[in-house]
């Protein structure tokens, strides 16, 4: 397990026993565009199966941020499911998660990361990421059903 301590005190930490599932859930489900009505499950299935990335505030420990890396641990990674709670945004730990996240996965040895972002290009960008320069080499399969993002109910398609 990795952890680090920023000069205020909040703790990142890559310990799966700190997840407070609950808490994560209730964030992207309620919160998160990319997100909105993920069930419980998927939820834990996606944690358990990626490493998980925790900030901790100082004093009380509360979880305030987290993120998630789907990754091999030795060349590639996609980071994801990143959040910082409406009560900490504003102070920096959105990028420093993020740069924390890269400089780990680097020791790893992981030389790309990928990402997708609707509105936090600026704090990617503060550490180093750049959009793809080649988007043609790259394809998807999306199969997640649409969802209008007011409500994160799933369109019937008509």
């Amino acid at each position: 397990m990795f952890s680090l301590t920023r000069a205020d005190g909040h703790l990142l930490s890559t310990d799966p026993a700190r997840l407070d599932l609950e808490r994560v859930h209730r964030w992207l489900s309620t919160d998160a565009y990319w997100a909105l009505g993920r069930d419980r499950e998927t939820v834990a299935r996606a944690f358990a199966g990626s490493l998980p990335f925790g900030v901790y505030r100082p004093g009380d420990g509360r979880r305030v941020a987290v993120a998630r890396a789907v990754t091999d641990g030795a060349t590639f990674a996609w980071l994801c499911d990143v959040y910082v709670d409406r009560s900490a945004r504003g102070n920096g730990l959105g990028g420093w998660l993020a740069g924390t996240v890269r400089d780990h996965l680097a020791e790893l040895g992981v030389r790309r990361i990928l990402l997708a972002t609707n509105d936090a290009h600026e704090v990617y960008a503060r550490v180093g990421f750049t959009p793809l320069d080649t988007p043609e080499r790259w394809m998807h399969l999306d199969r997640r059903p649409a969802v209008t993002p007011v409500t994160g109910k799933e369109q019937d398609g008509s």
